[in-house]
């Protein structure tokens, strides 16, 4: 890609707050965004070839949105959780095994997608983040659901996909969970915690392509607890 389209890009980006340079083979994280990191308020590179992200990501002060979906990156940098603003963050198909230690900085977070990464586990640090509303957790390799969940503020965690035979029962103390996905993982159901069912908030537990069938879920229980919560929040929505 050629300088001058670069450029258009970037006058663009500076009278609009929205830089977005999707699928054109970039392989680097364009540094000329540096001048606009005081008025830039979202960020899109995805689908494009970005292995790192460099320190100066720190800078962009005002940045609600970045998404770097469909790119090479195998870390993230610490200066990344200096973006107090962030609110949604959206890296999807990458490479990463995991987060910054410093990620639970990221206060304004809200959205959070790490689909289709290499995490092997939950990342503790999102405990820490008392905004968070949603988080794509799906195609990684998670193996187990640490008892640190239990602190975890979300709405909706999403599991699926992952190779998961252990939760910690401590998922059903999330304040805030309400829609909890466990699709197509390694789950038997003696090893599902009958509190989800009985007592939790989790109002829609999703967990076909276990190692049990739907209808032994049935037989759980707490069950027609939990079908009190599903059917009272599915009437809020029709």
């Amino acid at each position: 890609m050629g300088n001058s389209a670069l450029k258009a890009h970037l006058e663009t980006a500076q009278k609009t707050g929205v830089f977005q340079l999707t699928g054109k083979g970039l392989s680097e994280f364009p540094e000329d965004l540096q001048k606009l990191a005081s008025n830039l308020r979202t960020i899109d590179l995805s689908n494009n070839k970005i292995e790192i992200l460099p320190p100066l990501m720190g800078k962009f002060s005002v940045l609600k949105s970045l998404a770097l979906n469909n790119n090479k990156l195998t870390a993230l940098p610490e200066e990344l959780c200096k973006l107090k603003k962030l609110e949604t963050l959206h890296l999807n198909g990458n490479h990463l095994t995991r987060l910054p230690a410093t990620f639970g900085q990221l206060l304004a977070l809200k959205t959070l997608s790490l689909s289709g990464n290499q995490l092997r586990t939950v990342p503790t640090q999102l405990c820490s983040l008392r905004h968070l509303d949603v988080v794509d957790l799906s195609r990684n390799q998670i193996q187990s659901v640490p008892d640190t969940v239990g602190d975890l503020q979300a709405i909706e965690l999403n599991l699926n996909q992952n190779q998961i035979s252990q939760i910690s029962v401590r998922i059903s103390h999330c304040p805030r969970l309400k829609v909890l996905r466990l699709e197509e993982n390694c789950l038997d159901l003696s090893m599902l915690p009958q509190s989800i069912l009985s007592d939790s908030q989790i109002s829609l537990l999703a967990v076909e392509g276990n190692l049990f069938e739907i209808k032994k879920l049935r037989e759980l229980e707490g069950y027609d607890k939990y079908m009190e919560r599903f059917t009272a929040t599915k009437k809020k929505f029709t």
